[in-house]
This record gives C-alpha cells, structure tokens and sequence, in this order.
C-alpha cells in the first residue's frame, strides 16, 4: 500500500531529577552534599533512508517517545542520559507544521537528519549548590519536560521526469517500455491508483528517473476521478511529458485535452504548469485516418511545442523522445538543495 501522508506525534524524554543526599561515611566527620544531577532526556530525530519508499507504517503508529533521563543518586552519581530516538522515513519526505504547513526540513538525500523534538534537561543535585556559606544545601532540581511536537509528513518522491495526461492515454505503457517498472496495464481508466518510479537508461553511463502520475480528469482539483492528491509528486520533477492520446477510437479533442490538463495544473500550483513540457502524441499506431493526430500537430506548431509521436505497443519514436527528454533535462536546472527552500528559521542548527 503506497501511503505519501502522515501526520505523527513526537515526545522528546523528561530530564531525571536532582538528587538530594549527604555523605556518611566513617571517618569522615562533616560529610557534605553528595546529590547527583539527573540523566538527560533523549532527543527524536527524523533520518531519511533509501529502504523506505512509503509511509505506512506511521498510519498504524503515529507516536514515538524517546527514553526518559535517569534521576540522580547519592555519591555524585550522575542519572544515566535517555537514549535517543531515530525515526526512519523515506527520501523525498517533507516534514511540515501540521498548524501553519511551514516546511520545516526537506529529506531530498540519503542520510540527513533532523533535531524532531529535544530531550530535557536533567536537574541538579544539592552538590551542586553548597557554597563556603551554604555547606549543607537541601536543595535540589526537577528535570526539565522534554519537547512535544506534532508533524505533518508528506512524501514526494523523487524524479526527473513526470507523466501527466487522462486516464488510459499509455503512461504506464510507456513508462513498462522504457524502464523495469511494471506497473498495472488495463483497457480502463484509473488503472493506476499510485505514483509509479522508473528508471530510464540511455547506455551505461546515462541514465533519469521517470514517474507515472495517476491521470487527471476535468475537475481533479475539486476533487473528481482520484483528485489532484498526487500532483504533489510532479513539484520536485523537473520536466514534464504530456501525453496525449490520438487513437482514432478515442473520441475526444486533442486540444481540448490538452487545455483541461493544464488548467488542472494551473489550478494545482502555477510552478508545477510552468515546467519545462515536451508534448508527446500516443498510441499512433492506432490513429488510422483520424484527424486527431493532424490537429494536435498543427496546434503544437503553432503554440511552439515540441511534439513527439510514439507508439508503446510498436517501439516506433522511442528511441527518439529518450534523447530529447535527456537533452531537455541537460538544459533545465536542478531542484535547488534542500536548505536554500527551508526557511532560516527552522533550519536545524544540529546538522
């Protein structure tokens, strides 16, 4: 089951308390305070990891808590700190304020990890405030509360390449054709339910990640068909494949098509709609006499669109639309790191 949203509960260890004691010791008269200070709390970290690729398991344990410190203990002994507490989640992770949805770390690399809630301090013991003229102190501290938080996590996976279109217009073909991804091929829409990643290589040394995206219909940001939930994942590709289908049985306008997808990524995020877009015209080894295929190249000439012409079931223009999408990619620029869109105010000061 593919899960790309969770919202979890964090509970950073109490400190443990400062001890108050005294020495009593034969031979030794006066004694003193001997009071240990208390353990501290164990923090929570979020790490990412590259064995994750979903987040089920928060939807069946959505809180976590560190190890509380120990309390302090006569003879100077100090409480033993809590362990702290490392959360695995997958890369490409957001984790957000679920109040203000501000980003607060982005998992965009293999290894990074982030200060999720801080253990408490541990307290005292009255050792530490006798003075040459408060020998015998009777005082001693409480811990401190470790800090509570709750986040929202949000997974947008990771690729180069995005596929947007209709339903049943051969992205999972393309994506099965071009890549070891096998996702779930039918003669129905919907047949795609998750984001699907693959990897599309050109020889031994070049190679992109490609994502199918779920299709969209007329009114997916309102809610209709499977929504516009996973459009998410096309924010951190950096060019976009529309495909767009021109079998002579499908029935609809190829412009009109075109048109309706856009206005959904409009109405998704503007950023998302103004990505570098190549046009790709599908399954023409079906397309026959119909003019669908002539429209849509007449109207890409006319907009400026780049158009490629395929057919999955064939191989025919493969070849030939892997070059431009690499090229395509040589010439847009990378998804900025990760700290340059966190703002400064969040940015975890422990890395």
């Amino acid at each position: 089951m593919f899960i790309d949203e969770a919202t979890i509960r964090v509970f950073a260890g109490d400190g443990g308390n400062g001890c108050v004691a005294f020495r009593r010791e034969k031979f030794v008269p006066r004694g003193g305070p001997s009071g240990g200070d208390g353990g501290r709390g164990g923090s929570v970290y979020l790490e990412s990891s590259e064995n994750l690729n979903t987040l089920l398991k928060f939807r069946y344990n959505p809180e976590f808590r560190a190890e509380r410190g120990g309390h302090g203990e006569g003879s100077d002994c100090h409480g033993r700190d809590g362990e702290d507490l490392v959360i695995t989640v997958p890369v490409g992770t957001v984790a957000l304020d679920p109040a203000t949805r501000e980003m607060l770390w982005d998992f965009s690399a293999v290894g990074q990890r982030f200060l999720a809630a801080r253990g408490g301090r541990g307290g005292r013991g009255n050792a530490r405030f006798a003075t040459s003229t408060h020998q015998a102190p009777r005082t001693a501290e409480p811990g401190q509360p470790g800090e509570k938080r709750e986040l929202l996590l949000e997974l947008k996976l990771l690729a180069d390449v995005g596929l947007v279109g209709f339903p049943n217009v051969g992205k999972s073909s393309l994506i099965s054709r071009l890549s070891a991804a096998r996702p779930r091929i039918a003669d129905y829409p919907f047949t795609t339910l998750e984001p699907c990643l693959g990897v599309v290589a050109l020889d031994e040394e070049r190679s992109f990640v490609m994502a199918d995206i779920p299709g969209l219909i007329a009114g997916a940001h309102e809610g209709r068909g499977l929504g516009d939930r996973f459009l998410k994942h096309l924010e951190r590709t950096r060019v976009l494949l529309h495909l767009i289908d021109v079998a002579e049985h499908s029935g609809r306008d190829p412009v009109e098509d075109y048109a309706t997808i856009m206005k959904e990524l409009v109405s998704f995020s503007p950023t998302v709609a103004a990505k570098p877009m190549l046009m790709v015209a599908s399954r023409v080894d079906a397309a026959g006499d119909s003019h669908r295929l002539f429209t849509l190249r007449e109207f890409c000439r006319a907009e400026g669109l780049e158009l490629y012409e395929i057919s999955s079931v064939t191989g025919e223009g493969l070849e030939e639309l892997k070059r431009a999408l690499w090229k395509k990619l040589a010439e847009t620029p990378k998804i900025p790191a990760a700290d340059d869109r966190i703002p400064a105010t969040f940015r975890n000061p422990t890395l």
